[in-house]
């Protein structure tokens, strides 16, 4: 019997899941074992779980789990370099030269284990199967503007929180902008879930949008218009002869550009579109000021659509789930295909 355990998620501000107790529910009908841990987190709730006849772990068990349990998660494992002895269903961010995802191989490479990467699950024409773009956009749109708005005021944004729901988001949101000027935005990737998203959210709020997507980014470069615009909103995931869209000299360089909210965000991968900045922000401090005159500032959380964790959860967890009840067949299909990925990076260790 295929058995998928679902770990508790151990970043902090991390409250999302992949798996409802409705599609644990059909899962269990398709004869899949599940088992889901518990979580002081998670929001949503564990005894879903168990009406829905879910096996019922502690929080962060998962590394006693049986050998043959398919680990799923969706943010990092902690970084304490033990061998990985499991299959690991999650984000990786291990296939783009990251260092971090170099540890993350060698530590599956080291215990026998693998990595089935949510983010190469894709189909026969090579689409992703599922993703939280849509609401990556719309936080990561949100965050962009709160932040233009705290510059706005000669300030720089504060710590966020998660939302209870998309309309409490637009409420704070309205109420930092105020009845000031809305700024223009330049959103690239547009016609995809994350860039429909941010789009959406700029739609919500009044502000204006020049929407880009392959055709306006084909010629390669450079791209002036990015700087003519007081936010750009990356949207494209950095890949191979992904194109720079933000040079290092745009620092310095005369500008209109006042924040980039680079939702895609992958600042170590030797393919990031954006040359200002290296490393990703929290929420904490979402807000990494990378010029000062005038102001350039750039929020890149790699978590964006946890700030609204159930819409985003119910929304991937539908996606993904005629994926997981495949489970049972690991050797082909979007299993097949992702494994394929793993076991050509762990051969270049």
């Amino acid at each position: 019997m295929t058995h998928i355990w679902v770990r508790a998620e151990q970043r902090p501000n991390e409250e999302r899941v992949g798996l409802t107790p409705e599609g644990a529910a059909k899962l269990r009908a398709a004869g899949l074992r599940v088992t889901v841990e518990q979580s002081h987190v998670r929001e949503i709730g564990i005894e879903g779980y168990r009406a829905a006849g879910c096996e019922i772990a502690p929080e962060n068990s998962w590394p006693t789990a049986p050998h043959d349990a398919i680990i799923f998660g969706l943010k990092e494992l902690p970084e304490n370099g033990t061998p990985l002895i499991h299959r690991h269903i999650m984000f990786g961010h291990a296939f783009k030269g990251q260092p971090a995802g170099r540890v993350l191989l060698q530590r599956l490479k080291a215990g026998g284990g693998a990595l089935y990467d949510l983010e190469y699950l894709v189909d026969e024409a090579g689409r992703r199967v599922a993703a939280f773009g849509y609401w990556a956009g719309y936080a990561g749109a949100a965050l962009a503007l709160k932040c233009w708005a705290a510059q706005a005021r000669g300030g720089i944004c504060g710590p966020v929180a998660k939302y209870p729901g998309k309309a409490a988001l637009l409420a704070d949101l309205a109420a930092d902008l105020g009845d000031a000027s809305r700024p223009q935005a330049l959103v690239i990737g547009a016609r995809g879930r994350v860039g429909t998203g941010a789009g959406d959210l700029c739609a919500a709020v009044g502000v204006a949008v020049t929407k880009w997507d392959t055709a306006e980014t084909a010629h390669g470069g450079p791209f002036p218009e990015v700087l003519a615009h007081e936010i750009f909103l990356n949207c494209i995931l950095a890949r191979a002869g992904c194109p720079v869209f933000v040079p290092a000299s745009a620092r310095t360089e005369a500008r209109a550009l006042r924040v980039i909210g680079d939702i895609a965000c992958d600042p170590t991968s030797d393919f990031s579109p954006i040359k200002v900045y290296d490393r990703t922000t929290d929420w904490a401090a979402p807000a990494l000021r990378v010029a000062t005159d005038p102001p350039l500032d750039v929020t890149a959380i790699d978590n964006l659509p946890s700030l609204l964790p159930r819409e985003a959860s119910e929304d991937y967890a539908a996606q993904l789930l005629p994926s997981l009840a495949a489970l049972t067949d690991l050797d082909s299909g979007v299993w097949g295909r992702a494994k394929a990925e793993f076991d050509r990076h762990v051969a270049t260790l």
